[in-house]
C-alpha cells in the first residue's frame, strides 16, 4: 500500500508543477523520475482514483485524447499548440455568449478552445516541423498564466 500511495504522490506532484492539463503519457514520463517503476497501467488507475475523490478533473478537446488537470479552477478554456500538442490554461473568457446564439436560443454553457503555438514552439519554430513527434515538456515548462 505504500508503494501506492508514493506513486500517487507522486502524480499529484507531477500535475501540481506542470501547471496546465496533461495527457497520461506526460504524467508518466515526468512521475518515473521520481518513482523509476512506474508503469502507464499504475497512472491510469491512479487517474481515476484521484478524479473519483474530486481532487482532478478530466480536459477533453475535440478529436484528442484526454487530459487531466487538478481541479479547483474556476470556469477558464484551453490553448492547444498545433506543434508540440501540448494544452495550456487559458484563465480568461471572452464573456456573455448569448449574442452569439440564434434569436431565441439559451445558452447554459460553453467551452473555448484556441489554436496556434506555444511560446516554446514559436520561440524555436524553424527547429519544429507540423507532423513532428510531440515533445515531453518538463513539469512547469511553457506555463501560462
Amino acid at each position: 500500500m505504500e508503494r501506492s500511495t508514493r506513486q500517487r504522490s507522486s502524480i499529484r506532484t507531477v500535475m501540481e508543477a506542470a501547471g496546465r492539463p496533461l495527457l497520461p503519457g506526460e504524467i508518466l514520463v515526468a512521475a518515473q523520475r521520481a518513482v523509476p517503476n512506474i508503469g502507464l497501467a499504475t497512472v491510469y488507475r491512479n487517474l481515476k482514483q484521484l478524479m473519483d475523490a474530486g481532487e482532478i478533473q478530466m480536459v477533453e478537446l475535440p478529436g484528442e485524447a484526454p487530459r487531466y488537470e487538478l481541479s479547483g479552477h474556476k470556469h477558464h478554456h484551453h490553448f492547444s499548440c498545433k506543434l508540440c500538442h501540448r494544452v495550456f490554461d487559458v484563465h480568461e473568457c471572452p464573456g456573455n455568449m448569448m449574442q452569439l446564439a440564434p434569436q431565441g436560443f439559451v445558452v447554459e454553457g460553453h467551452e473555448l478552445t484556441l489554436y496556434g503555438r506555444c511560446n516554446d514552439c514559436r520561440s524555436g519554430a524553424a527547429s519544429q516541423r507540423p507532423g513532428a513527434a510531440p515533445h515531453v515538456a518538463a513539469p512547469g515548462a511553457g506555463k501560462m498564466r
